[in-house]
């Protein structure tokens, strides 16, 4: 890991908060993410299961906590598995956390080695009633490859078949909505990184670029400033590209005259940011695409304005379609009368804006929440209205993180976005 290491007193606290929940005489077990296999000997860039993370600060593979908080024995109540390293794999893979490191991490004080957790988990196993499991419970995303917490089901149900299982999932979702304000200090620092990046880029855009050279420097900048990397796959969109809502092939060259769009985020401490901005590639907009890119700021600035407790993402998203339906009459891509005769199961401003405002944004960059989660204080969002007209050669979006407030807090209020800032600095004054 590239960034400092953090307080424990964060996952102390989060481990607290979860065993509430818990019923009595439970038990729950968290894996860690497998190391996922690449081609020949190699594995893919290793990422911490993010609600392991949460609880623990470990960022390590091949890790197992267990939370049994009646059992008689406090030593057993907490326990964290590691690797037990070794000369070899000190000198092929390098340092791994010691008992003594696993403890400052994650202020647990239980720490045992992955060779003791069978003996251990049956210790602990026998005192309890219930065994809460930690699946994947996201209802769009079903991966083919079963996790470590899945593959585990079959060891319970063949050693352990008269105990209850139980979901944590839903309590993990409950639990991680709200940030803690450590964890809007780690999300800050990320905003920050992608700030500073796009301050680079606005430096460095010019026709004739690609826009793989353009990813090449938001990653140089995020490595350069502790990030782990990018939080998803950056977006770099020139031209009628920035039509395509995931474009990521990042493969073609600026155009002089046309708009370029980067989605992108640094990764901070496995906590994500997600910032996009529209510029224009020779630095300056044209008449109508700055028409254009100041109806999605007007309607940028009044939704995060409406990230406020009480409402929802799906309340949030009528109000902000009301508005661009204003701004596309305003544009001239429909009328009035256009609207009155639309088919409602087909409304026109679709066509222009076929996603929503927000979405929740944390220790993953699509985090736990769904658009009729009632917002609360310390809730995170993104907030990116687009306006996308292909025929025009125009795709626009705006994004800034936002946390949940009577007065929103906008994570990204330093990263330009006003029309005449990005031109004098992409001018170099």
């Amino acid at each position: 890991m590239k960034y400092p290491q953090l307080n424990s007193s964060l996952f102390e606290k989060n481990r607290k908060k979860l065993i509430k929940y818990l019923q009595s005489n439970s038990l729950a077990v968290i894996h860690s993410n497998d190391q996922m296999p690449r081609n020949g000997d190699q594995y893919f860039p290793f990422r911490q299961n993010s609600d392991l993370f949460y609880l623990t600060g470990i960022d390590q593979e091949k890790t197992i906590l267990t939370l049994c908080p009646n059992h008689p024995n406090k030593a057993l109540r907490e326990i964290l598995f590691v690797i037990e390293s070794n000369k070899k794999i000190a000198v092929w893979e390098g340092h791994k956390y010691t008992k003594e490191d696993a403890q400052k991490t994650s202020g647990i004080k239980t720490i045992k080695y992955l060779s003791e957790f069978e003996s251990a988990f049956r210790e602990i196993a026998i005192k309890a009633e219930n065994i809460y499991l930690n699946l994947n419970e996201n209802p769009k995303f079903k991966p083919d490859t079963p996790s470590a917490d899945e593959r585990f089901i079959k060891v319970l149900e063949k050693d352990f078949p008269a105990h209850v299982k139980e979901r944590l999932a839903p309590i993990m979702k409950q639990l991680r909505l709200k940030k803690e304000t450590e964890e809007i200090e780690l999300m800050k620092e990320a905003c920050d990184i992608t700030g500073k990046t796009f301050q680079r880029i606005l430096k460095f855009v010019k026709p004739g670029v690609t826009e793989y050279e353009i990813e090449a420097e938001i990653t140089h900048e995020f490595l350069w400033n502790k990030a782990t990397g990018h939080a998803y796959d950056p977006i770099i969109a020139s031209g009628k590209n920035a039509c395509v809502l995931h474009y990521i092939e990042n493969n073609k060259k600026c155009k002089d005259g046309d708009l370029l769009l980067m989605d992108f985020g640094a990764e901070y401490a496995n906590y994500a940011a997600d910032c996009t901005r529209t510029i224009p590639v020779n630095g300056k907009f044209t008449p109508r695409q700055k028409e254009c890119y100041e109806a999605v700021l007007r309607v940028m600035k009044k939704a995060t304005s409406w990230l406020t407790p009480g409402t929802t993402i799906n309340r949030i998203n009528e109000r902000v379609e009301k508005l661009l339906q204003e701004e596309h009459i305003k544009l001239g891509l429909y009328t009035q009368e256009d609207i009155d005769k639309q088919d409602p199961e087909k409304p026109l401003f679709k066509k222009y804006y076929p996603h929503g405002t927000c979405h929740f944004i944390g220790l993953d960059v699509h985090d736990v929440g769904e658009r009729t989660t009632i917002l609360e204080n310390g809730m995170v969002l993104t907030c990116e209205p687009g306006l996308y007209i292909p025929e025009e050669n125009i795709g626009i979006r705006i994004e800034n993180d936002v946390v949940v407030n009577l007065k929103p807090i906008d994570l990204m209020e330093n990263v330009p976005r006003e029309v005449d800032e990005i031109e004098k600095l992409m001018s170099g004054k």
